[in-house]
């Protein structure tokens, strides 16, 4: 499952990616916001995403989206067994997930189009994991972090 997330810098952007996801058959679920409130914080939002994925790292992803997609990442990436990568272009996305085996992918709205977004979704959610022995040892040694 995709959970999906943003506050009012993001709300634009997780609403026009909601209708990609849709077009491109992907199961997704909004945590919010669900209207535009032009003084809510990215924490909550964070939050929401960040204990969704954690509750199956392996198999939940989730979109997060900010205004530079910074605070989020930084939200979700106290929570264990979250690897949030914050991506502005598909070549970033793809090491994100090859490379890191990120769960969370962090947009920054104000820095990317809804169309290279779109993109940049499609090849962090179509990259696969490399299995490579450093890469695992490396996603170890993170999880054994406090």
């Amino acid at each position: 499952m995709i959970y999906i997330g943003a506050d009012h810098g993001g709300f634009k952007l997780k609403e026009d990616l909601k209708k990609f996801l849709k077009r491109a058959k992907w199961k997704y679920v909004d945590v919010g916001a669900k209207k535009l409130i032009p003084d809510d914080d990215f924490t909550p939002f964070a939050v929401k995403v960040a204990k969704a994925v954690q509750k199956d790292p392996a198999k939940n992803k989730g979109i997060l989206i900010c205004r530079s997609g910074q605070g989020v990442c930084i939200a979700a990436n106290r929570f264990k067994y979250v690897r949030a990568a914050l991506a502005w272009n598909e070549h970033a996305a793809k090491h994100s997930r090859h490379d890191d085996d990120a769960n969370i992918l962090c947009l920054p709205a104000d820095f990317v189009s809804t169309e290279s977004a779109e993109d940049i979704v499609w090849f962090w959610l179509t990259t696969k994991f490399s299995f490579e022995k450093r890469f695992i040892r490396r996603i170890e040694e993170i999880n054994r972090l406090k």
